[in-house]
């Protein structure tokens, strides 16, 4: 063999093993349905209603899908969901739809996606729709939302934020005590606790250092309950 084409396959073998070992990238079915579904569907379980929605949620979309789509067992029910979704995407049409014809009329038949999204995206989506947009998972969310309403104010951001890691509401731990925190603000400085709990703070108390983080996704309503609740132990304390 030539020198020259025994090189050209050395370099042939090694583009080629090197093509084998190299990591096969991980696609992110969430992120995926956010970046090719959320223009047009509401993501969220359950849905969100807002007017002049454009299409029907994700969840409606599955829910009805594995509704309609029968199967002996789960995963061949996932992969002929999968597969119809797969197929529908990139040519969709009113035939092929499981839709009624009033969502038709409300909706119309989606446009195409071909040339936006991939095979290989689209399975990874459509295996993330089937299981994240689950019945048992819906029932678990409501129950716990029931089980959450259910809380006082201050019981419940106690779960949501974690406040007991740090706080409790008698005694000091790695941060003062609620109770010991309602003796060092007034009801006029309410704006201050409020303004803490949001933004954070560090350097207040000498003997506990760790800082206080910001909780800005807390809403005021939360916020201000936690501040008043706070507040509130002071009048208890003095009662006792």
């Amino acid at each position: 063999m030539p020198k020259f084409y025994f090189v050209l396959a050395i370099l042939l073998l090694l583009v080629g093993c090197e093509e084998k070992n190299k990591p096969k990238i991980e696609l992110d079915g969430q992120a995926l349905l956010t970046q090719k579904c959320s223009k047009c569907h509401n993501l969220d379980m359950p849905p969100k209603s807002y007017d002049n929605e454009i299409a029907p949620s994700m969840m409606a979309v599955t829910f009805h899908l594995k509704d309609f789509i029968k199967s002996n067992s789960p995963s061949e029910h996932e992969a002929k969901v999968g597969a119809f979704i797969q197929d529908y995407v990139i040519d969709p049409s009113a035939s092929k739809s499981f839709c009624d014809k009033e969502s038709l009329d409300s909706y119309g038949v989606m446009p195409s996606q071909k040339g936006r999204v991939s095979n290989d995206e689209l399975k990874v989506i459509t295996h993330y729709m089937y299981e994240t947009y689950d019945n048992q998972k819906l029932l678990a969310m409501m129950q716990e939302k029931a089980r959450l309403a259910r809380l006082s104010l201050h019981e419940r951001v106690f779960e949501e934020q974690r406040c007991t890691n740090c706080h409790d509401s008698d005694k000091d731990k790695v941060a003062p005590s609620f109770q010991h925190i309602a003796q060092r603000y007034s009801a006029k400085e309410k704006a201050q606790l409020v303004k803490s709990i949001k933004e954070g703070s560090k350097g207040k108390w000498k003997k506990f250092p760790l800082m206080m983080p910001a909780y800005k996704k807390m809403n005021d309503k939360d916020i201000k309950g936690m501040a008043d609740w706070i507040l509130s132990l002071k009048v208890e304390a003095k009662k006792n």
